[in-house]
């Protein structure tokens, strides 16, 4: 049995009155025989047989993790969950380590779910293990962190700490209505590592194919982007703190064909900070790339401490930006941009760029309040006439 798998269906037969309220399950206890007497709460710690697990879980309306132990190249699969299941991480939950196990450790879904990390609860992926300098482009595969995928209704995660994910942490997709609030993504640690030990594409959070999005009060330690929506609509982050990684990203919306997978519409940066990181604000379509990026609003963001581009928005990106064998493409018009309440006076050091833009089909943008200073200038291309005299070179 490769996962942990919570979608098992159970009959009335296995609901009994006298149920214990809340029960402790450990590998010596989860036979199905024991298992058929119990609902309600349940609690899990220490190390977990999922062979044992997976024969018969009680119909619990609550689940406790408490210090648990997740089996190399295992993943504690809770995407099926029964509606409004409540599910609570406790002490320090770890996953042994499995190279070439292509994860997730942690995936949740179901309607209606509420998720939440208890005081000083935190969860290792034990990353440090894992990371060679190559993230994702390792000829040996790396497990991502948390697959938050379908996750509909009111659905929230609440108070998480990531700590040391191998490479990406927090994947979103085919979710809708989802909240998250203060979450903490945790990769410090990689930050002093010589460049053959440490973590590499490491983005915070990858958001797809999903509407209604709210991420709140997040803090984002890591080394790739801090957020990045490839394609969704109604997405909002906001108060968060961002440090180390690539920055507030949108994209890269990615070839093929024009449907909603390629489409990024009314998404919401607000009132965050970026610090010490390679980029800020970045808005990136393929060159050949088909698909819309329309009301895009960026306000009230902060720059400090950044080494390449304070700005870049780009249609000409390859897998590295700004192409210098392609121009800009119009297969991904750029609409409705607002950029506004920008504060980054000597946020960008002297070898980055405070602002860049390559352009062939952009328009419909706002442009205000907007102060990037302390790195070059860049001859842009195609730039809106809202975009200050001063900006570019």
């Amino acid at each position: 049995m490769s996962a942990l798998n919570l979608s098992l269906i159970f009959t009335a037969l296995v609901v009994f009155s006298n149920a214990a309220p809340t029960t402790d399950l450990d590998s010596a206890s989860l036979s199905a025989a024991n298992m058929a007497k119990r609902a309600g709460p349940c609690t899990f710690s220490g190390r977990i047989d999922l062979d044992k697990l997976v024969a018969g879980l009680p119909p619990c309306t609550s689940i406790t993790f408490d210090s648990v132990i997740v089996p190399a190249g295992k993943t504690l699969d809770l995407s099926k969950l029964a509606d409004k299941t409540t599910v609570n991480f406790k002490g320090t939950s770890s996953w042994d380590v499995q190279k070439g196990f292509a994860g997730p450790l942690l995936s949740i879904g179901g309607k209606d779910i509420v998720v939440t990390g208890e005081a000083n609860a935190k969860l290792d992926g034990q990353g440090a293990k894992y990371w060679d300098g190559l993230g994702s482009n390792a000829d040996v595969a790396k497990p991502k962190f948390f697959a938050a995928h379908n996750l509909l209704g009111a659905s929230s995660i609440n108070n998480l700490y990531l700590l040391n994910t191998p490479v990406q942490a927090v994947s979103i997709n085919g979710c809708n209505g989802l909240t998250v609030s203060h979450m903490t993504i945790d990769n410090s640690a990689g930050d002093a590592l010589p460049t053959s030990n440490a973590p590499h594409n490491t983005d915070g959070f990858d958001i797809g194919s999903s509407s209604n999005i709210l991420i709140d009060h997040a803090i984002v330690h890591n080394q790739d982007d801090c957020v990045a929506v490839n394609s969704g609509t109604g997405i909002t982050f906001q108060n968060g703190q961002c440090t180390g990684g690539h920055g507030l990203s949108v994209g890269s919306v990615d070839h093929g064909s024009t449907d909603d997978r390629n489409t990024v519409s009314n998404v919401k940066f607000l009132s965050s900070t970026i610090t010490n990181s390679v980029n800020g604000i970045r808005v990136k379509s393929f060159y050949d790339g088909k698909g819309t990026i329309d009301k895009v609003t960026y306000s009230g963001i902060t720059l400090k401490g950044i080494s390449k581009y304070g700005i870049l928005i780009e249609q000409n990106y390859d897998g590295g930006d700004l192409s210098k064998t392609h121009g800009p493409g119009t297969g991904v018009p750029i609409s409705g941009l607002t950029i506004q309440n920008i504060t980054g006076s000597g946020g960008v050091l002297s070898t980055g760029t405070d602002v860049a833009i390559e352009c062939a089909n952009c328009s419909g943008w706002t442009w205000s309040t907007v102060t990037v200073t302390g790195g070059k200038k860049f001859s842009c291309k195609g730039a809106p006439s809202v975009v200050p005299a001063g900006t570019c070179a």
